[in-house]
């Protein structure tokens, strides 16, 4: 039972993170390990709350108040266990996750909410450490044989359902390691390749087996997936880049696509290739978008030596703290969201729209003309009005579109299948989690567009269920447990 007086005795508390000249000197984590005496307090303040709408803040319906009562006593075993029971991936939402859970935190109401997020990334660093992970291979094969395509969160969660239950499982991915954006998209500072690997190898030894290099639908076609597998789940994820297109000097040398500039930065800390063929060493860069991939080029362009970065927002500064008239508890609230990268420089801008990427004369863009703007919605549409005489010129030597993504990319795959993408640029699927392909299923942001890795490992599970129920194999895997996580359409 949680203690009821904890949150009285403790004040909401993170570990300090490594100070910023020293980090942005390398590429480690911007958090290091937390003392076991901050976590236990931590944890101490999740009260007795009767209802705990953290459950239902968390698309997987992690059972938070549980293991948070027993890193409280101590148990960190059983912690361990009661946190994978409902999430595949732990040390991967414990570092990525934007904790929708602490925005539905009972303490929330009137206090700081529990440190969820931090209590949940230690528990399974003390899984790993103390040697609580280990393979979990199942005992009968069924003889079924499923392919999944794309090896994100949402690839690897189903994967690792599925070859528990006892199916032999194959993922396909067409980078050289697997791993989705987790292993190229998101920088190390956020969450170090070592971790993905440790949980791989689990997965390695629970018999998945991971095919890298292969571009499905063009080195293995969809003949090929029916011809060797039972079903087929597609999670190669929302990469289509939303871009620029219509803003006068789009083609300019010197703007690029956020994943141009994040995925080989990843590549060289990997040590896979020598140099970044875009590098913001000594150059002025402006980063359009303030999401989270924002923050990402954010991090990377200090570390790589930029000489000013600046970070530009269509929408008004938001408020510091929940408004409670438009985002009442507990709902997700619209809050200035601060990331780690921020506090090591640059300078954000809000409420601007770009009008025109600046011609060097030469090709090359050199500044960035913004003006001020409103945006609202005027019978439903969104619409952007331009300030008048707002018009300004921002230096820059490098122009990162950090702006969100279209759906997932067009691929011959899709056509062999006989799928279409929807208005949204995704694929639906029926109520077992089946694209309009017989056999053949989708789940992640393939399926719901780009979204939270909490999410992503929701749909896998849930996909995971889904296909084994298709395969007419024996026993249960468990389901989701939050409601929410149920296939959405156009």
């Amino acid at each position: 039972m949680p203690d009821p007086n904890g949150f009285l005795r403790y004040e909401r508390q993170l570990p300090k993170r490594r100070p910023v000249p020293v980090r942005i000197q390398d590429w480690r984590e911007v958090y290091p390990p937390a003392g076991e005496e901050l976590i236990r307090d931590q944890a101490t303040r999740c009260m007795d709350c009767g209802i705990p709408f953290c459950h239902e803040g968390c698309p997987l319906g992690n059972r938070i108040p549980d293991w948070n009562d027993l890193v409280r006593t101590g148990a960190w075993e059983a912690a361990a266990e009661s946190l994978h029971a409902t999430n595949n991936f732990p040390e991967f939402t414990g570092r990525l996750c934007p904790a929708p859970c602490e925005a539905a935190c009972v303490l929330g109401i009137a206090d700081d909410p529990v440190t969820i997020k931090q209590v949940e990334v230690e528990i399974a660093n003390h899984a790993f450490d103390l040697g609580y992970v280990r393979p979990q291979p199942a005992p009968v094969a069924t003889g079924k044989k499923v392919a999944v395509v794309g090896s994100g969160p949402a690839g690897l969660a189903a994967a690792q359902q599925l070859a528990r239950a006892g199916h032999a499982v194959t993922v396909y991915e067409r980078d050289d390691r697997i791993g989705g954006l987790l292993r190229y998209g998101i920088p190390d500072f956020k969450i170090e390749k070592t971790v993905v690997d440790a949980r791989l190898a689990q997965m390695a030894a629970e018999g998945v087996v991971f095919e890298t290099g292969v571009e499905v639908g063009r080195d293995v076609t969809a003949d090929d997936l029916r011809d060797r597998f039972d079903a087929v789940l597609l999670a190669a994820g929302a990469l289509a880049g939303r871009d620029a297109h219509d803003t006068p000097g789009r083609t300019l040398n010197g703007v690029h696509l956020a994943m141009e500039h994040l995925v080989p930065a990843n590549r060289v800390v990997a040590g896979l290739q020598d140099t970044a063929p875009i590098d913001a060493a000594g150059k002025n860069v402006v980063i359009i978008g303030g999401g989270d991939t924002g923050a990402d080029c954010l991090g990377v362009a200090h570390r790589q030596g930029a000489a000013n970065v600046i970070q530009l927002d269509q929408y008004p500064l938001p408020p510091s703290e929940r408004a409670g008239e438009l985002h009442p508890w507990p709902t997700w609230p619209v809050i200035l969201r601060n990331y780690p990268a921020h506090e090591e420089g640059g300078e954000r801008v809000f409420g601007v729209a770009v009008q025109e990427f600046v011609d060097d004369g030469n090709g090359n863009v050199k500044a960035v003309r913004v003006a001020d703007v409103t945006v609202e919605r005027i019978n439903g549409v969104r619409t952007v009005t331009v300030a008048e005489g707002s018009e300004r010129d921002l230096p820059a030597d490098l122009v990162l579109l950090a702006i969100g993504f279209e759906g997932t990319e067009k691929q011959p795959l899709l056509a062999q299948f006989g799928i279409e993408r929807n208005r949204r640029g995704v694929l639906d699927a029926d109520i077992t989690w089946q694209t309009s392909a017989p056999g053949v299923f989708v789940a992640g942001d393939m399926h719901r567009g780009a979204s939270l890795i909490v999410w992503a490992i929701a749909e896998g599970r849930s996909a995971a269920s889904a296909i084994h129920d298709y395969l007419g194999a024996a026993g249960e895997l468990p389901a989701p447990v939050n409601s929410m996580a149920q296939p959405i359409s156009a």
